[in-house]
């Protein structure tokens, strides 16, 4: 494809887009289909003669894109917000269009000081001091998992450049709840910790938030019993409730043992950018890592998770190396962002970031935040007025947590009314709701926080949701 090609392509295809965008709301929130329907509709064979990329944009338009649940959809209330700002949209091209390759401060210097300072603006408009660092990574994920072995390598004095694991003598011990994201558990697994010592520390009933004298308990015991305290992963906005462990109880509680204690933060933390919500943060300032996602509650397009630490050169110890090919005549005076996390190479993904806050600017993020804080707090009282429903968790943020308990229904019978109205909704393409489970039996998560979702598309989903228990 020559650039003037590719010029008449992308013109069509920002404007699909866009149109897409545009009329969303007239599409099902989930698409009509069955496991198998695309794989069927495409070719089986890889194709031998090129065609062009007007045709390769029609298979896209009656393929591809009727096989998506459309999360920027205003009825969209699963999982947690993942928005996609049309702003950072252009980030994303423009990343792609300059097709730079970050394997070094050298291979591409601005991708490398575009991201430093990118992450710093979002390290002061969230409130955090000058101590922290930054870096991008794809998800909270991954940053959970470098964190993990940040924590292991702290923990056995790098024990990794020795014997590793084996030889150590003392089992490391992890510290989160059943509230936290399936993420932890991943990455205490992959970090060798084993599920053995993975401990599960016991939360408030109705706030969900980790008790802090439970914690202290847990690692004293572990202590007396030869083992080594080692990371607690506090939850900050967790993923089923929106719980929020105390991070200032915590951090004490591990620095008796010169534990790590990292945050995740995944969808909450774009509260931070809010002055008024970081109460809700107490105490992150003596956390060792925390991470929060752009690509979510914010607005920015995936991939786009941001890793804040206190010692990024203990990271850097812990991730470097440093082929002959990628030694830098920058010297130490370069970052090289390839020792702050996992991968080699790395996508410009900091121009996600940029686009968006210079063209959408921060107060009408913040404006939309609140907004989205208000409604969650409307539709809460909405559901506290109806008859046989329950708000079953405090409304932190921008989630509600619900149950619908109609007379005579119990147990595994209202586990099985809960799937089925949950269930009709979403099959509907109406509206997408995610089903959870809260002490031990199902209920509803409402997520609010699409960009486009306004006060009436909670009206509509209140019927909606009226309806289907009815029925």
């Amino acid at each position: 494809m020559t650039p003037e090609e590719f010029r008449a392509a992308a013109h069509e295809l920002v404007d699909w887009i866009a149109d897409r965008r545009a009329a969303v709301e007239s599409r099902p929130v989930r698409p009509a289909v069955e496991p198998g329907d695309i794989v069927a509709a495409l070719p089986a064979e890889p194709p031998t003669e090129p065609v062009g990329a007007r045709q390769v944009l029609r298979d896209l338009d009656q393929i591809v894109a009727p096989g998506i649940t459309e999360v920027q959809h205003p009825m969209h209330f699963g999982w947690f917000p993942s928005n996609a700002s049309l702003s950072s949209v252009l980030g994303d091209f423009a990343s792609s269009g300059l097709g730079s390759l970050g394997i070094s401060w050298e291979s591409s210097p601005a991708l490398t000081e575009v991201e430093e300072v990118v992450v710093d603006w979002l390290r002061q408009l969230t409130g955090l001091d000058d101590g922290w660092h930054g870096v991008i990574q794809d998800t909270a994920s991954t940053a959970c998992l470098v964190a993990m072995l940040a924590a292991r390598e702290r923990a056995t004095d790098h024990r990794q450049t020795t014997t590793g694991l084996g030889g150590l003598e003392h089992p490391l011990c992890v510290y989160t709840t059943a509230e936290a994201h399936s993420s932890v558990r991943k990455s205490a697994l992959l970090a060798g910790f084993g599920a053995d010592f993975i401990r599960l520390i016991d939360v408030d009933p109705w706030t969900r938030d980790m008790k802090a004298d439970a914690l202290a308990a847990a690692m004293a015991a572990d202590r007396d019993a030869g083992r080594r305290p080692t990371i607690v992963v506090a939850s900050a906005g967790s993923t089923g409730t929106t719980a929020f462990d105390p991070i200032g109880e915590i951090v004490a509680a591990a620095d008796v043992h010169g534990a790590w204690v990292h945050v995740d933060a995944a969808m909450a933390g774009s509260a931070l950018v809010l002055p008024e919500k970081r109460e809700l943060f107490a105490g992150v300032e003596g956390a060792d890592s925390l991470s929060w996602n752009p690509h979510k509650w914010f607005g920015t397009i995936l991939d786009c998770s941001l890793l804040y630490l206190r010692d990024p050169d203990h990271l850097i110890r812990v991730m470097s190396t440093n082929p002959s090919y990628l030694r830098s005549t920058a010297g130490g005076e370069a970052t090289q962002y390839r020792d702050w996390g996992i991968p080699l190479g790395r996508r410009f993904r900091a121009l996600k970031l940029w686009y968006q806050l210079r063209i959408d600017g921060i107060e009408s993020i913040r404006s939309r935040l609140r907004r989205d804080l208000d409604n969650a707090q409307w539709l809460a009282e909405q559901f506290r007025d109806l008859p046989d429903w329950e708000v079953i968790a405090p409304v932190r943020l921008q989630t509600v947590c619900l149950r619908h308990t109609p007379s005579g229904l119990s147990g595994e019978a209202l586990d099985d009314h809960t799937l089925s109205w949950v269930r009709a909704i979403n099959t509907s393409g109406s509206a997408f709701l995610s089903p959870s489970v809260l002490d031990d039996r199902w209920m509803v998560r409402v997520s609010v926080g699409v960009e486009s979702t306004e006060r009436h598309h909670l009206e509509q989903l209140i019927e909606l949701m009226q309806s289907a228990v009815a029925a």
